[in-house]
């Protein structure tokens, strides 16, 4: 397995517009978001898959698979800047050039929209999904964004400013899925 792409799901809010924990939910039949970002991220190459757990965080961690890398981010009630910070300072400690990055938000995500994406990893790179014209995830950081990114993060927002200043690259993946996240029950 090529392991130049680590992966990470943000999974550490609260979910107040959702009414709870994202991480905590399931789908119908009772399959873990959490989990399933996991196995995207995985089943699309990236090695090793991190998940950022706050909010429910022992929970949140106990519906994940074995070999997921839990990342806990104890500042969470700051913010998605916090859980991004997290999750990059855990890469940072990884042999990955790059990191595919998604929100626990997206349980319809497909394997093959994280392989799209990470056929563009490098050091460099700074890649986006993009679904009818609208940016999502997953998104790619090169290492050499890693730093500058986390120095630019701040409260409730993840890294979309950094990405629209440095001229990320789109990718359409809407030929794949919808890109949509789930906000509400």
């Amino acid at each position: 397995m090529d392991r130049s792409t680590a992966g990470l799901v943000l999974a550490a809010g609260a979910g107040t517009r959702f009414g709870g924990p994202k991480g905590l939910a399931r789908t119908p039949e009772g399959r873990p978001w959490a989990a399933l970002a996991v196995a995207a991220l995985r089943a699309g190459g990236c090695h090793p898959v991190m998940v950022t757990v706050g909010a429910a965080g022992d929970e949140v961690a106990a519906l994940l698979p074995a070999d997921a890398v839990v990342v806990r981010v104890a500042d969470w009630a700051e913010g998605l800047a916090a859980s991004v910070r997290a999750g990059l300072a855990a890469a940072a400690h990884t042999d990955a050039n790059a990191l595919a990055v998604v929100t626990v938000d997206t349980p319809d995500l497909p394997a093959a929209a994280v392989a799209r994406i990470r056929a563009l990893a490098a050091p460099g790179a700074l890649v986006q999904a993009e679904y009818g014209g609208r940016p999502g995830h997953p998104v790619l950081l090169g290492r050499d964004h890693w730093a500058p990114l986390a120095v630019e993060l701040a409260g409730d927002r993840g890294a979309g400013p950094y990405l629209r200043a440095h001229g990320a690259t789109r990718i359409a993946c809407d030929d794949l899925w919808s890109g949509a996240d789930v906000d509400h029950r």
